[in-house]
């Protein structure tokens, strides 16, 4: 089998059907294993995905395990020669209709390659960012700070110039976005699936930080080209996804980066945070915000100042 594909889903029913429908198309020149994990979703995603798509397999959770977890009961049961991680959110058009070919095609060319990624577009067409550099301490005060916007749009925040992309060559990255990361099966049964620590968010750095440790190469594949209806799923929680996402992150930097790197991490982001916590009152003042959202947001912000002051192991 060429290509398992294993898609993570939760409350995002009308997104994973167009998803699916999409790859009908996307995977004829393809012998192709789909596999569904519903992460307990209370709409009604498990019976459309049984009704409209009897050949997915679908695993159907009690209770939201989470995403790594979630994508690593898909991983058991890959019969492919490479996996696809791909967000219930994205779409290939049909006039694209040939992106996992390309991506496997590259992948097949190139044996040092352990995992890559598409370029990815918002349905309007514009461009996303879809590969970052992996973190550093430049980004983390870029992104808790006010900085000019070229910088944000710069290396020094992790990204790669639009302009590589647009060149249509493949070139190297660390790490693709988690909506579409294909890894090579036997890269993936080398480092180990993801890691189940992380719940939401990260874990695709991770695993990626993981494959290039052990020698194998990461690369984006700019003709391969995908939709993704940006952070669909997590727009329903947005306070909780806030602390999710630097729960992860502090997980992430405290399994590969050093003592003294985490130290500077967690005082970046304690200053980046006070600083949040006084504009959002000022707004409030003004009558920007209403009280509830003030609440909540305060209430994420000291959670993650929280989480920064808890010891390191």
């Amino acid at each position: 089998m060429d290509l398992t594909i294993v898609i993570v889903s939760f409350q995002v029913q009308a997104m994973l059907e167009r998803c699916l429908e999409s790859l009908a198309l996307a995977c004829r020149a393809l012998t192709t294993q789909i596999i569904v994990i519903d992460n307990a979703s209370t709409d009604q995603s498990v019976r459309m995905t049984r009704d409209r798509f009897p050949a997915v397999e679908l695993i159907a959770n009690d209770v939201n395990v989470g995403f790594a977890r979630a994508n690593n009961q898909g991983l058991e049961r890959a019969q492919g020669k490479f996996w696809l991680l791909l967000n219930p959110d994205t779409e290939i058009l049909t006039q694209d209709a040939d992106a996992l070919q390309k991506m496997v095609a590259f992948m097949e060319t190139h044996p040092r390659a352990g995992a890559c990624g598409p370029s990815l577009f918002y349905a309007d067409g514009a461009r996303q960012h879809s590969a970052f550099r992996f973190p550093s301490l430049a980004q983390i005060y870029m992104d808790l700070f006010p900085v000019n916007w070229r910088l944000r749009e710069s290396r020094w925040n992790g990204r790669y110039s639009f302009r590589k992309y647009e060149q249509g060559a493949p070139f190297p990255i660390d790490h693709p976005l988690g909506a579409a990361l294909l890894v090579r099966a036997e890269t993936a049964r080398q480092v180990g699936c993801l890691d189940n620590d992380f719940f939401i968010y990260a874990e695709e750095v991770d695993w990626c930080m993981r494959i290039r440790r052990a020698g194998w190469q990461i690369w984006c594949v700019p003709q391969a080209k995908i939709v993704h209806h940006e952070a669909r799923s997590t727009r329903q929680f947005r306070a909780q996804m806030f602390v999710e996402l630097w729960k992860a992150r502090f997980t992430l930097f405290q399994k590969h980066y050093s003592r003294a790197w985490n130290v500077c991490a967690r005082l970046l982001v304690r200053a980046g945070l006070r600083r949040a916590l006084r504009l959002a009152k000022q707004k409030a003042q003004r009558g920007e915000m209403t009280d509830a959202a003030l609440q909540r947001q305060l209430a994420a912000y000291e959670a993650v100042i929280a989480l920064s002051r808890a010891p390191l192991e």
